[in-house]
C-alpha cells in the first residue's frame, strides 16, 4: 500500500465527516484512537503536541523518523491522516494561540488528566468564552463534570479494566490478575465512546446552533464493555461463573481453537459431527450444567480426539459448517497473513524511514459504509511538521511571528 504525506484530502466530497474540524490536544491512545477514526472518515484532524512531542512517540518498540528521532508503536498506529502542530501550552503564548484556533474548529478535544487544561486556562469554559457552538471533549480515567473519589488519580488502560471487574472475574485460583489481555480495550473502549459522542454532539448543533461539553471517563466506558461483570452478579452468578455453557479452547493438531455452544440443537449437532450421538441421550448431559460437569472427563476427550487430525482452520470449517460458533487462535504470525484480514484490509503497511525492510503494520479502518470508498491511508505526522502551515493558513502568522515564537520555544 503506498501512504501519502498527512494533511491532504482525497476526493474529499466523498468522505463522509469532509468539513468536520478537529483541533486535538492529545496523547497516547484514548483520544487518539477516536481522532484518528474521524480523520479515516474524511475530518480535518490538527493534533497539537507539546515540543517533546505526544508521550505516545516515546512509547516501544519504536523506529526512528527522517530526523532519527524515535517514534513509537503507540504513536504509529494512532495517528494517521492527522497534522501536528507543536505548541507550549504552559507558556501564555502557547495557550494563546489555542485559543485562536479554537474558534475555527467543530470539535476542540483533550485526554489530560482531569482538571489539567482548566488549570492551563484551556478548559471547556475557556473553549466556550471564545466559541460557544465548539463541541468540547474530554476523555480522562474517571471523568471530569461528576465528583469521584477517584478524580485526581492517573490512569492508562490496564488501571481502569482492573477497576472494571473483569480481571477479577477472571483470574483463577491464586494467580495473579493477567493485565492487559487484549491490548488496550480501556484506551480503544474510551475512544469509541468518545467518537459516538463527537457525531452525537455535531448532530445536536446542527439541529440547536448550540455546543457542549462531551465527558468521557475511561472507567465508565470498560464497565460498559464489560458487561458481564455486574450484570452476572446481580443475577447470582459469582466468582467468575459466566453461567452452564461451553465456552473453552480446544486442542487441535497444530494449536488451539474456541468452542461456543450455548443451546441444545448446536450442542446435538456437535455430539453428531465428532460421533458421539449418544451424548443426546446420555442423562448426565441432559442439561447445560451437565456439559459443563462433564467437560474435561467426556467432552474434551472426544472433541479433542475428533480434533487431532485436524489443524486448528479445518476443524473450525467443519464446525461452521455444522452451525456451531469455533474460531482459531491464531498466533501473531497467522494473523497478519489471514486471508479474511488480507480481504478486509485490516492492516496497513507503513514503510519504515530507518532501513528496516519489515513495515509497521497498524490496524486499518473497519468501519465499512457502501457509499464511501476510503482514500489511500497517510502516514503519520512528524513531529511539528505542520506548525508553520497550520499557523499561517488559520491564524495569518507571518514569517517573523513564526521565527519569534520559535526561538521563544513557544511553538517547533
Amino acid at each position: 500500500m503506498t501512504l501519502g504525506a498527512p494533511g491532504g484530502a482525497s476526493d474529499p466530497q466523498a468522505r463522509p465527516l469532509a468539513g468536520v474540524r478537529v483541533l486535538a490536544l492529545e496523547q497516547m491512545q484514548a483520544l487518539p484512537y477516536a481522532t484518528q477514526l474521524l480523520a479515516r472518515l474524511g475530518a480535518d484532524v490538527v493534533k497539537i503536541e507539546p515540543p517533546s512531542g505526544d508521550s505516545g512517540r516515546g512509547a516501544r518498540p519504536a523506529m526512528t523518523d527522517p530526523e532519527g528521532r524515535p517514534v513509537g508503536a503507540t504513536f504509529l498506529r494512532n495517528n494517521f491522516g492527522k497534522r501536528s502542530v507543536c505548541v507550549d501550552l504552559k507558556d501564555p503564548r502557547g495557550r494563546d494561540l489555542v485559543l485562536a484556533l479554537a474558534p475555527r474548529f467543530d470539535v476542540i478535544a483533550e485526554n489530560s488528566k482531569a482538571g489539567a487544561m482548566a488549570r492551563l486556562g484551556l478548559g471547556y469554559d475557556d473553549i466556550a468564552r471564545v466559541h460557544p457552538a465548539g463541541i468540547y471533549v474530554s476523555v480522562s480515567g474517571f471523568g471530569n463534570t461528576v465528583p469521584t473519589p477517584y478524580g485526581a488519580w492517573p490512569a492508562f488502560a490496564p488501571i481502569v479494566e482492573a477497576m472494571s471487574g473483569i480481571y477479577e472475574m477472571k483470574r483463577e485460583g491464586d494467580s495473579p490478575p493477567r493485565v492487559a489481555p487484549v491490548g488496550a480495550l480501556g484506551d480503544i473502549g474510551a475512544a469509541l465512546f468518545a467518537a459516538i459522542g463527537i457525531l452525537a454532539a455535531l448532530r445536536h448543533r446542527e439541529t440547536t446552533g448550540r455546543g457542549q461539553y462531551v465527558d468521557i471517563a475511561m472507567l465508565d466506558a470498560v464497565i460498559a464493555m464489560t458487561d458481564i461483570v455486574a450484570n452476572f452478579w446481580s443475577m447470582g452468578l459469582r466468582n467468575g461463573d459466566t453461567g452452564p455453557l461451553i465456552m473453552h479452547g480446544f486442542r487441535a493438531k497444530d494449536g488451539w481453537f474456541v468452542l461456543q455452544v450455548g443451546r441444545e440443537p448446536h450442542f446435538a449437532k456437535l455430539a453428531d459431527l465428532v460421533g458421539e450421538p449418544a451424548w443426546k441421550t446420555d442423562p448426565r448431559l441432559a442439561t447445560r450444567q451437565g456439559w459443563l460437569d462433564h467437560l474435561e472427563t467426556v467432552l474434551r476427550p472426544a472433541i479433542e480426539a475428533w480434533a487431532a487430525p485436524l489443524t486448528k482452520i479445518e476443524a473450525c470449517h467443519l464446525l461452521g459448517a455444522a452451525g456451531i460458533a469455533a474460531g482459531p487462535c491464531l498466533t501473531d504470525a497467522e494473523l497478519v497473513t489471514d486471508p479474511h484480514v488480507t480481504a478486509r484490509g485490516m492492516l496497513v503497511a507503513l514503510p519504515r524511514t530507518d532501513g528496516v525492510a519489515q513495515p509497521v503494520l497498524a490496524p486499518g479502518n473497519p468501519v465499512r459504509l457502501s457509499a464511501h470508498t476510503p482514500p489511500p491511508e497517510t502516514r503519520p505526522p512528524w513531529l511539528g511538521e505542520h506548525t508553520d502551515g497550520v499557523l499561517t493558513e488559520e491564524l495569518g502568522m507571518s514569517p517573523e511571528d513564526l521565527a519569534g515564537l520559535r526561538a521563544d520555544g513557544v511553538i517547533s
